[in-house]
């Protein structure tokens, strides 16, 4: 895809929606952790139901060590890979209050090594939290991205370091949170809504109904 395209394709993201939100409920930045942390391989739907009661009880890092792996599974066991989603909260938290107290490592090197963090989570963060243009990619953007050829890829980490180079700075910030919703809701995996997306005359999805 030529540049021109890719530059059509941002301008109709922005002008749809200038400032993307994400679809995760979070009151805090450690929330917001915990959350996209919970979000691997469900839906926000899902967490967001969770976290309403998990939240409540325990909403700061100190509550949720206090909780213990235990309360913690039989709240979060709806999730999928819960038993290990609950060694990880348990285990960031700790890490978080009792070496970072209570703030958060604002690199990619140190999130990288917290426990159930993986590059699209600790971009979020940086993302979130730090006001950073980084682009996290997950499914949706993974898809899209290769799918209409706006970049290619083998991998998300692949598609991750083109997309830095080749989004305008002033796009970054924004664009992981246009590609989930749009993957969501038009350009989904089994049946994308060609009809009405908004990126139709751009893509060079070769199977795209007009």
């Amino acid at each position: 895809m030529n540049k021109k395209k890719r530059l059509s394709i941002l301008s109709a993201l922005e002008k749809q929606c200038y400032s993307p939100q994400s679809e995760l409920k979070y009151s805090t930045n450690f929330q917001l952790l915990i959350s996209v942390i919970l979000s691997a391989r469900t839906t926000d739907k899902n967490v967001n139901r969770v976290t309403k009661k998990l939240f409540k009880i325990a909403p700061s890092p100190l509550e949720l060590c206090l909780l213990g792996e235990k309360k913690i599974i039989e709240i979060i066991h709806s999730l999928g890979l819960y038993k290990k989603k609950s060694q990880y909260l348990y285990q960031v938290s700790r890490i978080i209050l009792y070496k970072y107290f209570n703030n958060f490592p604002n690199t990619l090197f140190k999130l990288l090594k917290l426990p159930g963090v993986g590059r699209k989570t600790a971009n979020i963060i940086l993302n979130k939290i730090f006001e950073k243009n980084t682009i996290a990619v997950d499914v949706h953007v993974f898809r899209i991205c290769n799918r209409t050829n706006f970049v290619s890829g083998k991998t998300y980490k692949d598609v991750e370091l083109k997309l830095k180079r080749i989004v305008p700075w002033r796009f970054q910030s924004r664009f992981h949170d246009w590609l989930v919703l749009h993957g969501r809701y038009v350009c989904k995996s089994r049946f994308p809504k060609c009809k009405i997306c908004i990126l139709k005359k751009f893509c060079e999805y070769s199977k795209k109904i007009l």
